[in-house]
C-alpha cells in the first residue's frame, strides 16, 4: 500500500456499479509490489474480478497466483459448503449423509443467504491459515454487502434458537412415519396423509435428517461465526466505501458509512471513483465541428458535476474520514497494466492525509 500503515483484512464495499471489484484488483497490486503476500478474494455472484485479475474458474477451487506476491480467489458456496462438511464432519459415515441428503443439495445450492454465511466460512479458512500477509475482499453491492456483515450473528443466532432446537427432535420412526401421528390410529394417518398433501413428508423427513446429521457441527459453526464476527470489528479490518461520482450519489454513501460506524465497524478513506476531470478551456484550435463542441460543453457539466459532490461530499463526512477522488481513465483498467495505474493514482492521493 503506501507508508502508512493499512491492516491485514481491508473489505471493499459500496453501491453497485461503482467499481469496487476494479479497485480491489487495484489494491492487490498495490499491496503486492510493496512485497506483502496479498489476496483479493470477492464473493460478488457477478465474479467481475474474473475479468479484472484475468483468472479462471480454477480460483473457485483454490487461490490463483496473478502475479509476484498477489493471488486471486472466487468464493463458489456450493464448494464451500462441501469442503466444510468433508472437513468437520466426525466421519466419513456423517459425511456422505450430509452430502447425499436432497434438503443438502437444495440448501447448499443456493438458499438466500448460503453465499453470505459461506463467505464468513471462507474468510475464516484464509485468516486462520496465515498464509497471506493481506487479504482484500470485493463485497456484492450495498444490501447484500450488509447481509455479510450481519450473517455472523445470524448464524450464532439460528444454531441458539428455539426452532432449531424443535427441529432435532425425533420426529420420524425408523419406518419413516411420524412418531406424534402414529399414537393417534387412523386419525393420525389422515393427518398425516394430509400434511403429506399440504407440505411434503419427504421435504419434512429431509429436512429433519439433514438437521440431525449436521447436528455435530453446530459448534463449530457458531465458534466461526463468532471469530469472524469480531475480526470483522476489530483494528485489523478497515473498510473502504467507494462510491460513484455527482450529488445524486451522496445518499448512498452517507447511508453506509453511517451503518458501518453505527455498527463498530473501522471506515477508512471512502472513495469517489470515476470522477471527471475539469475542462479549463473549451475553446478547440481550428474551427469545430458543431458535435465536438456539444460533447465539450457536456465533459465540462460532468466535470463540474463531480466537482461540486465531491466537495458536498466532503463537508457532510468531515475530517473524520480522508476523500480520496479518482479519475475516469480513458479506458476501464482490464488488465495488469491499467490496473497498476489506477493503483498508483490511489496510493498517490492517500499520501496526502
Amino acid at each position: 500500500m503506501t507508508e502508512r500503515a493499512w491492516p491485514p483484512l481491508i473489505i471493499v464495499v459500496g453501491a453497485g456499479g461503482v467499481g469496487k471489484t476494479t479497485l480491489a484488483a487495484a489494491l492487490g497490486l498495490l499491496s503486492a509490489e510493496q512485497g506483502e503476500e496479498t489476496l483479493v478474494m470477492t464473493f460478488d455472484p457477478s465474479l467481475r474480478l474474473k475479468d479484472s485479475l484475468g483468472v479462471g474458474d480454477e480460483a473457485k477451487d483454490e487461490e490463483v497466483e496473478v502475479t509476484s506476491h498477489l493471488w486471486a480467489s472466487l468464493l463458489d458456496a456450493k464448494q464451500t459448503f462441501d469442503r466444510l462438511v468433508a472437513r468437520y464432519a466426525p466421519d466419513e459415515k456423517a459425511r456422505d449423509r450430509i452430502l447425499h441428503n436432497r434438503y443438502y443439495e437444495h440448501l447448499a445450492g443456493g438458499l438466500a443467504g448460503i453465499l453470505e454465511y459461506m463467505a464468513v466460512e471462507r474468510l475464516f479458512e484464509v485468516s486462520k491459515s496465515g498464509r497471506f500477509q493481506r487479504v482484500i475482499l470485493d463485497t456484492p453491492p450495498t444490501r447484500q454487502a450488509l447481509d455479510f456483515l450481519e450473517a455472523p450473528s445470524r448464524i450464532v443466532g439460528f444454531l441458539d434458537s428455539g426452532a432449531l432446537r424443535l427441529a432435532l427432535r425425533p420426529w420420524f420412526d425408523a419406518d419413516g412415519k411420524l412418531r406424534p401421528t402414529a399414537r393417534l390410529g387412523r386419525l393420525g394417518r389422515r393427518f398425516e396423509s394430509y400434511l403429506d398433501e399440504v407440505v411434503g413428508l419427504d421435504l419434512l423427513r429431509q429436512m429433519v435428517e439433514f438437521f440431525q446429521a449436521f447436528a455435530p457441527l453446530f459448534d463449530g459453526f457458531r465458534e466461526r461465526a463468532r471469530e469472524v464476527e469480531s475480526l470483522l470489528r476489530s483494528s485489523r479490518t478497515l473498510f473502504v466505501l467507494v462510491a460513484g461520482p455527482g450529488e445524486e450519489k451522496i445518499p448512498d454513501a452517507l447511508f453506509f458509512a453511517r451503518r458501518l460506524r453505527e455498527t463498530g465497524y473501522t471506515l477508512g478513506p471512502i472513495v469517489v471513483n470515476r470522477m471527471h476531470p475539469p475542462v479549463e478551456d473549451l475553446q478547440p484550435q481550428s474551427d469545430p465541428a458543431e458535435d465536438e463542441v456539444d460533447g465539450l460543453a457536456l465533459f465540462q457539466w460532468l466535470g463540474e458535476r463531480d466537482a461540486r459532490g465531491f466537495e458536498e461530499l466532503g463537508q457532510l463526512v468531515g475530517e473524520d474520514h480522508p476523500l480520496v477522488g479518482l479519475p475516469l481513465l480513458e479506458n476501464e483498467p482490464s488488465n495488469l497494466e491499467t490496473l497498476q495505474q489506477l493503483a498508483r493514482q490511489f496510493g498517490e492521493r492517500v499520501q496526502e492525509f
